[in-house]
């Protein structure tokens, strides 16, 4: 019983690791978080558009 709590312990622990390095990877999230920090203030990036749009949120 120890042994199965050890091991369930483990994988939990690296659940968070894990899910965070998926979605944080890969060539269109480095484009992405790119293009949008180099939009100007009062704009955001549309992924969609492939461009900086103005923010209508605010």
């Amino acid at each position: 019983m120890k042994t199965k709590a050890t091991i369930a312990a483990f994988i939990l622990m690296l659940s968070p690791a894990a899910a965070f390095a998926y979605g944080c990877s890969g060539a269109a999230h480095d484009a992405t978080q790119q293009a949008s920090m180099s939009c100007a203030e009062g704009m955001t990036y549309d992924a969609d558009q492939n461009t900086c749009v103005a923010d209508v949120t605010g």
